[in-house]
């Protein structure tokens, strides 16, 4: 059986310093998709000139941060001493834990002629035992994602968060999780099975495409019901299209999300802006020669 439409939506702009972004999630129908809370979309840029630093530091607590690069250069600096640049394809996951200040910067990529920026960056939630564990940051390179062929040259899947059958992302899990990215060449599909309760959805970035029949556009952020069954993916258009489809269980515990952080109580976030400006986060050194790259 077929999964069920629960509603779709389109994105608001949200830009961050030059970069033109669209922010997915939350909106006005979900706060929330499995663990994840948050979902901006850097759109497809062309950059001509390399901006040197961060372009922005600001502080999380009580999530993990996880930018996906799908074209271009992210670099990332933290006030634990981490700092990493990815390449296309790449991945950089930050668990904030009980508090950390990080920067990030979006260039193209240096390693090939593109001068095209495009990426992704989710928030998800911790469960309240992880929320007060220490940062940690992962860089995964391109190379280090894993990809599976899809049956009949139909395109791939990369597992970017969570498992698919032989497959496990480097991401740590603490709950039951999955971020893929699908592409399908032009006239294939591919289908794909939900268990009961399991939270989901498909956000299309730059494609239309068919979900169980029904018609989505470039842009487009769909939810699915709660009931097991199928999700089917057709690519009916004459080009390549790709599709993010993440969710996970249901967060169970209480949701409290004010700027940066995202804890269980108010008393929580009060305590999260109290040390952030009591200076308990650190600083971060942007002398990449003296930062510990991880």
């Amino acid at each position: 059986m077929k999964k069920k439409t629960s509603f779709s939506s389109e994105g608001h702009r949200a830009d961050v310093g030059p970069l033109t972004v669209m922010r997915i999630l939350p909106n006005r129908y979900a706060d929330k998709v499995g663990p994840f809370v948050f979902l901006d979309h850097l759109l497809p840029t062309i950059k001509e000139t390399v901006h040197e630093g961060g372009i922005g530091a600001h502080p999380h607590r009580g999530i993990a941060t996880l930018t996906y690069v799908l074209q271009g250069e992210g670099e990332h600096f933290d006030s634990a001493g981490n700092y990493a640049k990815v390449y296309s394809g790449g991945m950089q996951w930050m668990k904030a834990g009980n508090g950390i200040i990080h920067d990030e910067n979006a260039n193209y990529d240096s390693q090939t002629d593109s001068k095209t920026v495009h990426g992704f960056q989710f928030w998800i939630n911790l469960p309240a035992k992880n929320k007060a564990e220490a940062p940690a940051y992962l860089a995964i390179q391109a190379s280090d994602v894993p990809q599976k062929a899809l049956p009949n040259e139909s395109g791939f899947i990369k597992i970017l968060v969570g498992n698919y059958e032989e497959l496990s992302s480097k991401i740590p899990n603490y709950s039951e999780q999955f971020l893929y990215h699908i592409q399908l060449e032009a006239g294939k599909q591919f289908s794909i099975s939900m268990a009961d309760k399991i939270e989901v959805a498909a956000f299309l970035p730059t494609q239309n495409a068919m979900l169980n029949d029904t018609k989505f556009y470039a842009g487009e952020f769909v939810e699915f019901d709660r009931n097991a069954g199928k999700i089917e993916i057709k690519n009916t258009t004459q080009t390549i299209i790709d599709i993010l489809l993440f969710g996970g269980e249901e967060y169970k515990e209480p949701v409290v999300a004010e700027g940066p952080f995202v804890m269980n109580t108010k008393a929580e976030i009060t305590e999260a802006y109290r040390d952030f400006y009591a200076g308990k986060y650190g600083k971060i050194k942007y002398n990449k020669k003296s930062a510990q790259a991880n």
